[in-house]
């Protein structure tokens, strides 16, 4: 078996964002799969989908896997590199196809929906450590990691032991737990992903999985069970986030985070709690109220605006609303990747007072609202609610 891949050293980038990215076909309308005639195709991937966030906000990102050499890998490479990601460390792989999965639109009311992956035996499946470029993926200031990844082979997984090993100059390694039962092909699953998020500098993980995974209810609790890391972000759907953070007093667990110019993630906290018997404080942020068209890719949306305001040096309480922020671009599009807001407009909206943000509403269109750099935040709130509802 032959590997295409560059051999040059590679250039140091804001974030690389290494997994298995697919074809997705959505279905031209409503119903079950069975019944559905034809799909529209796009592409899906958690780190991909985060990559290409954050290279549409403007970051340097790279994205690290390994496809089929066929069209629907040419069609992956092409389409996430059309976002301004870097793709030259992505393996061709001539004996194994690119994965594909096929998903209905789903109920808004109870976001029921079904999903048909077609992707055993995947090129993606093979990564190693011995095949990945491992200079490619540290040359970084931010590694982005995904429990999907770690389920799909033992090299894959072990691909990841080797990337999450504490060492000396690693970047900072950002991990979304990511929980699909259906990967795991034993018991293991849950316990090897809380292993993985203890190795972590910054984790992502949604109450929901929390429960699923590790049986544990409550922020703090899923918190507690991940003292290592220097942040912990806990995803509670409608009911926003809190993010986990060392106080000024307790910076062990923030190694990973010095090496970013300009951030000690601890300055500007917007009514941070302390916790009892910890040596952290929490802080959270309500989402907005969003129109949702479609609920997939908002965890990864989520994830790209935190780290994309995390690379600018904000405090915590702005990661989160910028997350949010992201998150909602997606949900008011159909597909798992939509165009952020302008920087300058997500500014606006993340300097808005805590009233006028619990009553920001987002709907279709929002993102691409003309704005005026002099207009007052506060008038956002009534543009977005009653322009940008019905674009």
């Amino acid at each position: 078996m032959t590997l295409t891949g560059p051999c040059n050293a590679p250039d140091v980038v804001d974030v690389v964002a290494l997994g298995e990215s697919m074809v997705t076909f959505l279905p031209s309308r409503p119903g079950r799969l069975a019944d559905v005639p034809s799909f529209d195709r796009t592409i899906g991937g958690a780190e991909s989908n985060v990559a290409c966030a954050l290279a549409a906000a403007g970051h340097s990102a790279r994205w690290i896997s390994r496809v089929g050499d066929d069209g629907f890998g040419d069609h992956l490479v092409e389409a996430i590199g059309s976002y301004g990601v870097d793709v030259a460390f992505v393996q061709r792989d001539p004996a194994r196809p690119t994965g594909v999965y096929f998903r209905t639109a789903g109920d808004r009311a109870t976001d029921a929906h079904e999903v048909a992956y077609y992707r055993a035996g995947s090129a993606a499946s093979v990564m190693s450590a011995g095949s990945v470029d491992l200079e490619a993926a540290r040359a970084g200031r931010v590694l982005h990691l995904s429990g999907i990844t770690a389920a799909l082979s033992g090299d894959c997984l072990d691909l990841l032991w080797e990337l999450t090993e504490p060492r000396a100059g690693r970047p900072l390694v950002s991990f979304d737990v990511n929980f699909r039962q259906g990967l795991w092909a034993d018991s293991d699953g849950p316990r090897v992903l809380l292993d993985l998020a203890r190795r972590a500098d910054l984790v992502f993980v949604g109450a929901d999985e929390a429960e699923a995974a590790w049986g544990l209810r409550g922020a703090g609790d899923i918190a507690g069970a991940l003292p290592e890391p220097g942040l912990v972000v806990v995803k509670l759907g409608k009911g926003g986030a809190v993010a986990f953070h060392k106080d000024s007093d307790g910076q062990a667990g923030l190694a990973g985070l010095a090496g970013l110019a300009g951030l000690d993630g601890l300055d500007g906290l917007d009514g941070p709690e302390r916790l009892e018997d910890a040596d952290c404080v929490s802080t959270h942020v309500r989402a907005p109220h969003v129109d949702v068209v479609a609920a997939v890719g908002a965890g990864d949306a989520f994830a790209a605006g935190f780290l994309a305001a995390t690379l600018r040096g904000l405090p915590v309480p702005d990661r989160l609303r910028h997350g949010h922020l992201m998150a909602a671009a997606v949900l008011t599009a159909p597909g798992d990747l939509a165009a952020p807001p302008a920087r300058d407009h997500a500014d606006r909206l993340v300097a808005l007072d805590k009233r006028a943000w619990e009553t920001l509403r987002l709907g279709p269109g929002w993102t691409t609202q003309a704005q005026d750099p002099h207009q007052d935040p506060h008038q956002d709130v009534h543009r977005t609610e009653e322009e940008v509802r019905t674009p």
